[in-house]
């Protein structure tokens, strides 16, 4: 079976790991922190510095897909299915980035940088949503995890109902004899 290459597949579930944890951040403990509380910096530094490991990735992982051979597209059974399988992929790392890329416009917008890992001391700002590029990044947030369900259906589409075995191209190869 014709596989991803191996660095990609190290990407694939590295990213997968860090953009689920900062979603999930994102979504439920960020959210839940008033800006008052001394708590939130920490929190945001974990996730500025989780976004800002995910951006560096996935610019290492569009780099190694374009470069590297890649298997031929699984059949899904479905003219339609075929057509969008790959542009949705390219949504989904255009979202990704379009997540960092708004993440950083807001943290210079609100003068994060010197609060969260300066120490400057200086508070947060009262609120975010007066940076125009919070509506931006939780948007984002919203298509990113919506694109991420569509993405496991489709996995589970292939693996239980068409019986692809698609997993085996995004995971290592066996070395067994």
């Amino acid at each position: 079976m014709a596989r991803y290459h191996p660095l990609l597949v190290a990407l694939h579930w590295t990213l997968a790991a860090l953009i689920t944890v900062n979603l999930l951040m994102g979504f439920f403990r960020l959210n839940e922190i008033d800006n008052a509380d001394p708590a939130k910096i920490d929190a945001l530094r974990t996730h500025m510095i989780i976004g800002g490991l995910i951006l560096v990735l996935m610019i290492v992982r569009t780099i190694t897909r374009i470069r590297s051979t890649k298997p031929p597209e699984p059949d899904s059974g479905s003219a339609l299915l075929n057509r969008i399988a790959r542009p949705i992929h390219y949504v989904i790392y255009a979202v990704i980035f379009g997540a960092a890329f708004s993440g950083m416009a807001l943290s210079a917008m609100a003068g994060l940088p010197p609060i969260i890992f300066g120490g400057s001391g200086d508070p947060l700002p009262e609120s975010f949503d007066i940076y125009a590029p919070m509506l931006a990044h939780w948007l984002f947030g919203i298509v990113l995890a919506a694109l991420i369900a569509v993405h496991l259906a489709a996995v589970i589409y292939h693996e239980a109902i068409r019986r692809t075995d698609l997993l085996a191209r995004m995971w290592w190869e066996d070395k067994q004899p």
